[in-house]
C-alpha cells in the first residue's frame, strides 16, 4: 500500500454512531489506499466489526487495500470471539 489516506474516527464506535459513519468510510474505501486509525476510538461493539467489514468489502470492490492501525483490544477480543480475527487486515509495525 503506498501513500493511503488515514480515516480516524474518534469516540464509541456503537450501534449508536456507526450508521453516522458508516458512508463516510464507503467514500473513504472507494477513494483508494486507506488506513483506519482506531486509536482514538474509546469503544466498539459488533456494529464497528460490522463497519470494518463493510469498509473492507468496498475497498476491495474498488481494487484498494484498507488496513486497521491501532484497534482496542475489545475490538479484537470481539473479533476472535467470533472466529473473524484473521480476517481484520491489521498494519504491521515497520
Amino acid at each position: 500500500m503506498s501513500d493511503p489516506a488515514l480515516f480516524a474516527p474518534a469516540g464509541a464506535l456503537t450501534m449508536q454512531s456507526a450508521p453516522a459513519l458508516l458512508a463516510e468510510g464507503q467514500r473513504r474505501a472507494r477513494a483508494g489506499d486507506l488506513v483506519v486509525d482506531l486509536a482514538a476510538v474509546s469503544a466498539a461493539d459488533s456494529a464497528a466489526l460490522a463497519l470494518i467489514l463493510d469498509w473492507m468489502r468496498c475497498a476491495r470492490a474498488a481494487g484498494h487495500a484498507l488496513m486497521l492501525r491501532n484497534p482496542p483490544a475489545g475490538l479484537t477480543s470481539l473479533a476472535a470471539l467470533y472466529d473473524i480475527d484473521g480476517l481484520l487486515p491489521l498494519e504491521r509495525a515497520a
